[in-house]
């Protein structure tokens, strides 16, 4: 699928942050996922579980475009939480499947379609946006929480996206 434009960047950035976030789980194991290394409550694998979940759900809003949708008041005590029965092998699976879903969506999608959003508690009149906003939503949440991530990882064993893709690039750093 080759796609250019608007939506072509859209992707490109939206996966560029997307590396960027995985490359601060790279190589650590469930348990270090789950380790906190500053006074937040935040945890890599609490991070990964809220990316993997932001995109799905947001994706699938812009696919159901439910004009009677509520927000899910119900998940928010593990929104941020790596849960017992999950490993960071599976949710970067899951990651990279929403992300194919997510291209193969974009291909086909009018980026000005207007997509109604669940109400919640401090959004109780329903509010609509454009899909190129929802998607910049995604982006923003992504992108934001890959700087977290960064922050964490190095607290937790010095690794850090900058040294990651300077490696990447052949650099050499002492």
């Amino acid at each position: 699928m080759t796609m250019t434009g608007e939506k072509a960047d859209i992707l490109r950035m939206l996966g560029e942050q997307r590396k960027n976030f995985l490359i601060t789980v790279r190589g650590i194991t469930d348990e270090q996922a789950r380790e906190r290394t500053t006074v937040s409550e935040l945890t890599l694998g609490g991070l990964l579980h809220h990316v993997v979940g932001n995109e799905r759900d947001w994706m699938k809003t812009i696919a159901e475009k439910d004009e009677n949708a509520e927000f899910d008041m119900s998940r928010m005590g593990t929104e941020y939480v790596l849960g017992a029965d999950e490993t960071v092998a599976a949710l970067v699976q899951e990651y990279e499947r929403i992300a194919e879903s997510t291209a193969k969506a974009v291909a086909d999608m009018d980026l000005d379609a207007q997509i109604p959003l669940p109400t919640a508690p401090w959004a109780p009149e329903r509010v609509w946006q454009s899909a190129r906003f929802t998607l910049f939503h995604i982006l923003r949440e992504v992108s934001q929480h890959a700087g977290h991530a960064d922050i964490i990882r190095e607290s937790l064993d010095g690794g850090n996206t900058t040294m990651a893709w300077a490696a990447e690039a052949g650099m050499v750093l002492d």
